[in-house]
């Protein structure tokens, strides 16, 4: 029983030391010095690892033998030999991400012109996922594995993947872009401060970024108001056209028409100009990039100049002459034939009470002029020297000229 629990006790050890190599990371396998993969492993009397060529060239700048991992001195330079168990687990390693990269290589697409490609990939480069600041390289899926899970890259900085990392470099002390000149409105680096923008104002790029990203958010917000505005207004246009036209007579449909779709031309002109405006500024300020951000605010293109459309009505058609016309027309097919008839008839009524009347000159007074057979009369302004006839009416013919207007009145 007790060679059976010591059999159970050496396979449970030697389970758990393959469940222990299966558990092994990348951090087990990189060079203290170089900080990548072992080339050549060799292994010092304390007891640490390092590529032999990383190792050789440290202690040949050094005038003392020490390790750079704990520091202990070796006052006789170690003879180095490659230490075959570590340089087999490596080479394991390199196969297994080898299989791996390959395998992810597969289900991701190769760079199409436009995107940015991997920096790392050779052969066939793939499209990359996100651009390191720190490391100014951009890495596909594959590649950017180390960013993800090694402790010493987590805290670079990753964006999404963008072209022309050397732009983000000071040109002037080739380094890292990393502050906003508030007076300069410009991107330095933490030297410029010192050497060429003495006494500016500094504030470090998130923050100048998020004053910047609120300032995009409002101006979508007020483009969108604006588009909205000047839809309202083709619709308003519209409604009034349909109702001018409903009213208005045939001969000034085609102006107004006209009118009314210029106007809605300028508007949608506008509103294809805003649109445009509104997709770079969305793009932009969704924009995680604190660098591409600030750089391309300023070169963001300017508000197209835009119409005041409050008071802008569609007018309608002027109808004066036509009205003129129309009254004129009416007048003639309508109000004098009924005129005449009004006249006729009562012409009619005077009629039923005629009489054979001859008028008298003797009586006659001297404004009036009696026709030569006594049956007609009219009224004259010159006044006729006749016969003083003590039976001829002397007062003014008043009377007689009231009648006589409202006659002619009748008759026009």
């Amino acid at each position: 029983s007790s060679l059976s629990a010591l059999l159970e006790q050496s396979l449970f050890n030697i389970n758990d030391m393959s469940a222990a190599s299966n558990l092994r990371s990348e951090d087990q396998f990189l060079c203290s010095i170089c900080l990548d993969v072992f080339t050549d492993p060799v292994s010092t009397p304390c007891g640490h690892n390092f590529c032999k060529t990383c190792i050789s060239q440290h202690w040949d700048m050094n005038q003392s033998c020490q390790c750079p991992m704990c520091k202990e001195t070796f006052y006789t330079r170690p003879q180095l030999r490659v230490n075959t168990f570590i340089s087999e687990m490596v080479a394991q390693f390199r196969r297994e991400a080898q299989q791996k990269a390959s395998s992810s290589s597969s289900e991701q697409q190769a760079a199409k012109p436009g995107e940015v490609p991997c920096d790392v990939c050779t052969g066939t480069r793939l499209k990359a996922l996100k651009s390191c600041l720190v490391c100014q390289t951009s890495y596909c899926q594959t590649h950017l594995e180390p960013h993800l899970t090694l402790k010493r890259l987590k805290r670079h900085q990753l964006v999404d993947a963008v072209e022309n990392l050397e732009g983000r470099m000071c040109t002037k002390h080739d380094k890292l872009l990393e502050l906003f000149c508030k007076t300069d409105q410009t991107c330095v680096c933490m030297l410029c401060p010192v050497l060429d923008h003495k006494n500016h104002e500094f504030v470090p790029l998130r923050e100048e970024y998020e004053g910047k990203k609120a300032e995009l958010e409002k101006t979508e917000a007020e483009i969108q108001q604006m588009i909205q505005k000047r839809r309202l207004k083709i619709q308003e246009i519209t409604e009034s056209v349909l109702t001018a036209l409903m009213e208005s007579i045939e001969d000034k449909q085609e102006a107004t028409e006209k009118q009314a779709e210029g106007l809605i031309k300028d508007l949608e002109q506008e509103i294809s100009e805003l649109m445009e405006r509104s997709s770079e500024v969305e793009q932009l300020s969704r924009s995680e990039d604190h660098l591409h951000l600030l750089q391309s605010f300023s070169s963001l293109k300017a508000a197209p100049p835009s119409k005041d459309w409050t008071e802008v009505r569609v007018h309608p058609p002027s109808y004066e002459g036509t009205v003129g016309r129309a009254v004129a027309q009416l007048e003639e097919t309508v109000w004098k034939p009924m005129k005449k008839k009004m006249f006729e008839a009562e012409l009619q009524r005077v009629q039923q009470h005629e009489v054979d009347v001859t008028l008298d000159p003797d009586t006659a007074h001297p404004e009036l002029i009696l026709s030569d057979d006594g049956k007609q009369v009219y009224h004259s302004d010159v006044w006729k020297k006749l016969p003083d006839n003590p039976e001829r009416f002397s007062p003014c013919p008043y009377g007689f000229r009231r009648a006589e207007f409202l006659f002619r009145q009748i008759l026009l």
